[in-house]
C-alpha cells in the first residue's frame, strides 16, 4: 500500500490550493517555499480572485486546472477543506497535504466531525492525505519544499529521514540539522494523521525510498499503535528505525491529546513495544538527531570495544567515564599497538587507553601516526577522536583534514569530537563530516552515545534485542 505515497512525495506537479501575494497567508509562504526551494516541476496556484500569484497565472479552482496534479497542497479555512477534497479526488489528484488546522486537535466537537467528514472523503476517492494540522513536509532528494517554511530548503541531502507529529519539533531538528551537517532524505509532519500515518510512511521509507538509510521518529501518541509496531516487526533489520517518544508523564500525556489529537497511553507499555518493535528508543532531541547522524555515516562496530584519542587529557577522561555507562568499554591495545604509541608519546602522557595526544601537539604526522596505529589495532572496534583548535594549530587542523579525506577506516566506525571557533576551522570541518564512515558532533559525551548506539542497533539486527 505505501506504493500510493511516491507521488505525494516526489510529485510532477503541485497545486496551492489558497496561494496568495500576502506575506500574512500561508498560501505566500508556501509558494515561497516551493519557488526558492527551486522545485522542478509545474505549479499551479489557485486563487479565486484569479490573480497573478508570485508571477504564476492562479485558477479559480483545481477545476480550472487543465494539467494532471500529483499534489494538492491545501491551506484554505477549515470550513472549505471538504470541498476542495471533491475537488482533488474528482480531479484525480494523487496525495494532499493538508496544513490547514481546527480540526481534532482543537477542544470543540465540531472538529472532531469535520476531520471525521474528510477522512470520509479522502476514502471514497482513496486519496491520502499528510495532515490536517501538519506543516507539510520537504525531500532534498527530489528538490521539493512543500512546507510554509522556506528556510527548510536550506537542509543537505542525506540519508535520514524523519518523521514528526510536531510540526514544532520537525522544525527544530530541521534548523538543528542544517546547523551540525546532517544530510535528510526526507522531513515529514504527519499532523493528525487522517489517513496517513507512521505504519504507511514506515513502509514507504523502507520499502520504496533508496535514498533514505536510517528513519527517525517523534512520537506523542498513536490511535492505532499496534500498526505501527507491526509494520516496524515485519520490516526490521532493513534499515534502522530510532524513535523519541514524548508524554512519558501524566501531564504531558494529558496535554499530547489535545496536541495533534492523539492518545499518549502508558509509557510502560511503549517501552515495551519500542523493543518488540525493534525499535531504538533515545531520551531527547539531541540523541535522535546524533544517532541518525552516526547511522547514516558510520558502519556498525564489530564489537563494544572503544579506544579514545584525545589532544588534550580532559576530554579523553570525560569520553572514558561516558563509555562506561554506554555499554561500550575501553579496549586494550595489542603489544604492538602499544609499542608504537610509546614510540610516539613521552611517559608523561596517558599512552594506554584514553590516549593523550597532547604531547604530539604541534607535530601534525605524529598525530596522525597514533591515529594510525590505533586504528589497525586488533583489539579496537571503533575510535573516539577528539582535537580541539585554535589559530596556534591551524596546521593540524588541515593535516587531519587532508587525512580524513583519504583514509581507509578498515570498515570501523569513527567518531570525532572536533571544536574550534567557526572562523578557524569550520570549512575544514563541514568538508570531513561528509566523509563516509566518519562523523563529528560537539561533545565527548554525545560522541560517546552516538557511538554506543551504534552499537546497539547492531544487536538489535544481529540478537534481536
Amino acid at each position: 500500500m505505501s506504493e500510493r505515497l511516491e507521488k505525494l512525495f516526489c510529485p510532477d506537479s503541485v497545486a496551492v490550493v489558497g496561494a496568495s501575494n500576502g506575506f500574512d497567508k500561508l498560501g505566500y509562504h508556501v509558494m515561497k517555499s516551493l519557488i526558492q526551494g527551486k522545485y522542478g516541476g509545474e505549479i499551479f496556484p489557485v486563487n479565486p480572485k484569479g490573480e497573478i500569484v508570485w508571477g504564476l497565472h492562479s485558477y479559480p479552482s483545481l477545476r480550472d486546472i487543465r494539467g494532471t496534479i500529483d499534489l494538492a497542497v491545501i491551506v484554505v479555512p477549515a470550513s472549505l477543506v471538504p470541498q476542495v477534497l471533491h475537488e482533488c479526488g474528482q480531479k484525480m489528484v494523487k496525495g494532499v497535504v493538508l496544513i490547514t488546522a481546527g480540526f481534532r486537535e482543537i477542544e470543540d466537537q465540531k472538529g472532531v466531525v469535520l476531520e471525521r467528514e474528510i477522512r470520509n472523503i479522502a476514502d471514497q476517492y482513496a486519496l491520502p492525505i499528510l495532515g490536517p494540522n501538519t506543516f507539510g513536509f520537504v525531500n532534498p532528494t527530489f528538490e521539493i519544499n512543500a512546507s510554509f517554511t522556506s528556510e527548510l530548503s536550506l537542509l543537505e541531502k542525506g540519508g535520514v529521514a524523519l518523521v514528526s507529529q510536531s510540526g514544532g519539533i520537525a522544525h527544530l531538528c530541521g534548523f538543528l540539522a542544517t546547523e551540525q551537517r546532517i544530510g535528510f532524505s526526507k522531513l515529514i509532519g504527519l499532523g493528525n494523521r487522517c489517513n496517513v500515518d507512521f505504519a504507511e510512511v514506515l513502509g514507504y521509507l523502507v520499502e520504496r525510498d533508496k535514498a533514505t538509510k536510517v528513519i527517525a521518529l517523534y512520537l506523542e501518541g498513536l490511535d492505532r499503535p499496534r500498526e505501527m509496531v507491526e509494520a516496524a516487526k515485519s520490516l526490521r533489520g532493513t534499515k534502522p528505525i530510532i524513535a523519541y517518544k514524548a508524554g512519558k508523564g501524566e501531564k504531558s500525556d494529558s496535554a499530547s491529546r489535545f496536541h495533534t489529537g492523539s492518545l499518549a497511553g502508558n509509557y510502560r507499555i511503549w517501552r515495551g513495544a519500542f523493543r518488540q518493535a525493534g525499535i531504538l528508543e533515545v531520551s531527547s532531541i539531541e540523541e535522535l538527531l546524533d544517532t541518525a547522524k552516526v547511522l547514516d555515516s558510520c558502519p556498525p562496530p564489530g564489537g563494544p570495544r572503544i579506544a579514545v584519542l584525545s589532544s588534550q587529557a580532559g576530554p579523553g577522561m570525560v569520553a572514558s567515564d561516558a563509555i562506561e555507562k554506554s555499554g561500550l568499554k575501553l579496549s586494550h591495545f595489542t603489544a604492538r599497538t602499544q609499542d608504537r604509541i610509546n614510540s610516539l608519546l613521552p611517559p608523561i602522557a596517558m599512552r594506554t587507553n584514553p590516549v593523550d595526544m597532547g604531547p604530539a601537539w604541534y607535530s601534525p604526522q605524529d598525530i596522525l601516526d597514533l591515529f594510525e596505529a590505533v586504528l589497525e589495532d586488533e583489539g579496537t572496534d571503533g575510535i573516539i577522536f577528539m582535537a580541539m583548535y585554535a589559530s596556534a594549530n591551524e596546521n593540524l587542523a588541515n593535516e587531519i583534514a587532508q587525512y580524513v579525506k583519504r583514509v581507509d577506516f578498515l570498515g570501523k566506525p569513527v567518531v570525532a569530537c572536533l571544536s574550534a571557533p567557526r572562523e578557524i576551522w569550520n570549512d575544514a570541518i563541514t568538508g570531513i563530516d561528509k566523509r563516509k564512515g566518519f562523523a563529528v558532533l560537539p561533545t565527548p559525551e554525545r560522541s560517546v552515545v552516538a557511538m554506543g548506539n551504534l552499537w546497539r542497533v547492531k544487536l538489535i539486527v544481529d540478537n534481536g534485542g
